[in-house]
This record gives structure tokens, sequence and C-alpha cells, in this order.
């Protein structure tokens, strides 16, 4: 009876094993823009996406009328995710981390926005810059 009850204890906990899923919910104002973790685009927000690593994720989000939005967000793992906890917790079936991450972008200046003084000003002084160079390689 012995020799069967180990065995028998082995397949149980191997079959009772679960595992954590892992995943990103991030949304933004405004809704709809194309979000990159990492350079690899992972779609349009509302977006979930599955990952595996914890730690720092390069974000970048584009919107149409919204300046580029380039960040870093940490993902931080949950208590139960320590080393040595860890064990126990991927013996629950179904456990799941589950981490939310909102970003506000910021709209783009409209044209009439722009001070065409200043913008004239800075063609200016491009000009003078590139003309003075090229007379110095001369």
């Amino acid at each position: 009876m012995k020799r069967t009850a180990l065995p028998l204890l082995l397949v149980t906990c191997l079959l009772s094993v679960g595992c954590v899923q892992r995943t990103i919910s991030i949304t933004s104002d405004p809704p709809g823009a194309l979000v990159y973790l990492n350079d690899d685009e992972v779609g349009r927000t509302p977006v979930t996406v599955p990952f595996t690593f914890y730690g720092v994720y390069d974000v970048r989000m584009e919107a149409e009328g919204y300046q580029p939005l380039w960040t870093k967000q940490k993902a931080k793992a949950p208590w139960w995710e320590t080393p040595g906890i860890d064990l126990i917790a991927e013996t629950q079936r179904d456990a799941k981390a589950e981490l939310k991450w909102h970003f506000t972008m910021q709209a783009q200046a409209a044209p009439e926005d722009v001070d065409a003084d200043l913008l004239l000003d800075h063609a200016k002084q491009l000009r003078a810059t590139t003309v003075n160079e090229n007379s110095a390689s001369e």
C-alpha cells in the first residue's frame, strides 16, 4: 500500500499545479490610441495583453491629434509572487496577476495656437545658421 501511495501523491500534486495568468490592461484618454510595449505593437486602447516578466516596460502611444507619449512603466510583482512564496501560489488554480495602467495624452496645438512671429523668428535663425555654415565651408 505504501508503494502505491507515493506515486499517487506525486500524480495528484502534478495535476493540481496551476499557473499564474499575468495580464496588463491599458486604457487611455483618448481611447483608441495605438500602444507599443518594448517596441512591439500590442493594439489599440483599451487593450489587455499577457506578459511573462515583471520589471520596467517601455510604453509608447500614438493617437491622431495628440502628441505621441513615450514613457516607462513598472510592472511590479504582487507579494505572493515573491521567490519562495510563489511556489505555493503556483499550486493555486487560476491565479491571476492583473495590472491596470492608464495614460492621458496631451492634445497637439492647433495651427491657430502657433505664434506666427515666433515661428518666423526660428526660421530666420535657422537660415542664418545654415548660411554661416555654408560660407565657412567654402
